[in-house]
């Protein structure tokens, strides 16, 4: 089994406030950047600006999306979902790609009538300033993200950075857009460069669906992790082997099932001891795990990994 993207593995208050805290910082940011972008962009008329607004605009969406379903993926489990709320991160995803997708296409359109009719682009000093603060926001939420998504490996958070990524490939190019076509008068420039932000959503659409769908679809822990739990399993000198090993995550939690393999001979309550304990060694090394383990007498299933 190849190696696939990373799953979050660890959880605890600590993860959810910084969560919280990376939605609220990107919701104002994004606020910010698409009020001085709308400036620009009525002062300059340039279709590379507006790319740029788009993407921001799709950033503050996004980022209230965010917010809603980081706030019902903490949520504890109840009577009517016993697993918990996890799933509400990677469906926020699905619904981002959408959008992404539909933003690039709409800027694919854009350009191209603006390829067919050229424009100057005007107020290209005050239009470069806009874009050099959205850089620096850009730049400095994406470094806090991403030690968010290392402590926690959420979902939306990492959707999220990826938004931003491409919108600081996105600034940077309007950037290059404004000086080309103001100090070199090469007006097909601005288009060009939104056909290329429109380009780079596509490839941040695509990698959002990808993360969400992992979780959706239950894919299985990367071989890593898979091999972390086995290694964990096999430490306990009372377990002969394991047979069987299912793993899913769902937001903050990790799911595991496994068969563990003891003495034929083992009495019923010694067995219950040995499986508790080895759930104890897992839900130590994976918070927020939820463990499964059957006993099983050794010998009598096949080897099945």
């Amino acid at each position: 089994m190849a190696d696939r993207t990373s799953f979050p593995v660890s959880g605890g208050l600590d993860s959810e406030n910084l969560m919280r805290r990376a939605a609220l910082a990107s919701a104002s940011v994004s606020l910010l950047l698409v009020a001085i972008k709308t400036f620009a962009y009525f002062a300059s008329h340039s279709v590379a600006m507006l790319a740029s607004l788009a993407d921001s605009a799709l950033d503050l969406f996004t980022a209230a999306l965010n917010l809603f379903a980081i706030r019902e993926a903490l949520t504890p489990p109840d009577r009517e979902h016993r697993f918990g709320h996890g799933k509400a991160e990677p469906l926020a995803g699905l619904v981002q790609g959408a959008f992404i997708a539909a933003s690039a296409l709409f800027l694919v359109i854009q350009a191209v009538q603006r390829l067919i009719n050229p424009q100057p682009v005007e107020h290209g000093v005050a239009a470069l300033i806009v874009m050099l603060i959205s850089i620096a926001f850009a730049a400095g939420l994406i470094l806090y993200e991403r030690e968010v998504i290392r402590r926690t490996g959420s979902v939306a958070i990492s959707a999220d950075q990826n938004h931003y990524i491409g919108d600081l490939a996105t600034n940077v190019g309007v950037v290059i857009a404004i000086l080309l076509a103001t100090g070199l008068g090469w007006l097909e420039a601005d288009p060009i460069i939104a056909l290329l932000v429109a380009a780079v959503m596509v490839a941040s659409a695509w990698l959002v669906f990808r993360q969400s769908l992992d979780q959706l679809m239950d894919r299985e822990l990367p071989d890593a992790e898979r091999e972390k739990i086995k290694a964990i399993i096999r430490a306990h000198p009372e377990v002969l082997s394991l047979h069987d090993l299912k793993t899913r995550a769902a937001g903050l939690y990790t799911f595991i099932q496994v068969h563990i393999e003891l003495d034929p001979q083992m009495p019923l309550s010694r067995a219950h001891a040995v499986s508790d304990a080895v759930e104890q060694e897992l839900c130590a090394a994976f918070e927020r795990a939820e463990v499964i383990i059957h006993q099983d007498p050794a010998g009598l299933e096949p080897v099945r990994e």
